[in-house]
């Protein structure tokens, strides 16, 4: 009789595990946009430092467009605003945190650049990607 009160109760915790949805042990992931650049240093490097306090816990990628894509250019000139890190400090970190850093064709296009015009370690968006980053949700924050 004990041996079949375990044996259910072994089916039971199996039948619960086996109903949770696909993602429910997921990380979440956290989508930062990033549209402003040296227009506004306090957004983009409290972006940076948001992506990666984040990244302690989630899964992170930071997509920059519009007047964003002028920060992520191999000749872009250092950032500064009190109290967070500089931003080319920022980048670095970010990049060998292994987060998705990910700047608009398109933006970089109407810029007047190239994706080789791009500071190694900043990938060209994809948007497959978007959604690929995390198995978990997906939460937004723009800057």
């Amino acid at each position: 009789m004990k041996f079949l009160k375990i044996l259910i109760l072994f089916f039971v915790l199996l039948g619960i595990v086996a109903f949770q949805p696909q993602n429910a042990f997921a990380k979440d992931g956290v989508f930062i946009h990033i549209s402003h650049g040296y227009d506004n240093p306090h957004r983009v490097l409290m972006a940076m430092r948001m992506a990666e306090m984040m990244a302690e816990t989630k899964d992170v990628l930071v997509y920059l467009d519009i007047k964003g894509v002028e920060v992520v250019l191999k000749n872009s000139k250092e950032m500064t605003y009190s109290p967070f890190p500089s931003l080319h400090t920022q980048i670095e970190k970010l990049l060998k945190k292994g987060i998705t850093i990910m700047a608009c064709p398109g933006c970089l296009k109407s810029a007047g650049k190239t994706p080789a015009d791009l500071r190694k370690g900043i990938k060209v968006a994809d948007k497959n990607a978007f959604f690929n980053f995390t198995e978990g949700r997906i939460l937004t924050l723009d800057y």
